[in-house]
């Protein structure tokens, strides 16, 4: 079984269509947190083929994608400091039912 790693994705898109298209996209690997940031838990496969897809949607003289390797999920207690209304938790492996 691949180690999976938790990884926060945040993007700043020029176009509002190419943003849509981002954000619906980033729903197929992760949970949103906020307006342009995602969490997700990926494995080496399922990261290498978010990036490809991201890099298609994207346009690189105007658009700008983070994706910030947290680590090896399965060991990983993140630091983090959430304020206001939504609490941040790391996500959970999770059953996938095909």
């Amino acid at each position: 079984m691949s180690v999976e790693h938790l990884y926060l994705v945040t993007y700043d898109i020029a176009d509002d269509k190419r943003w849509r298209t981002v954000f619906k996209l980033m729903h197929a690997y992760g949970e949103w947190q906020q307006l342009s940031v995602f969490q997700c838990r990926l494995a080496p496969m399922r990261h290498a083929e978010m990036v490809f897809r991201l890099g298609q949607a994207i346009h690189n003289d105007q658009d700008h994608i983070l994706v910030v390797d947290l680590g090896p999920a399965h060991s990983l207690t993140p630091t983090v400091q959430s304020l206001g209304k939504r609490r941040f938790l790391a996500i959970e492996r999770a059953p996938l039912i095909v």
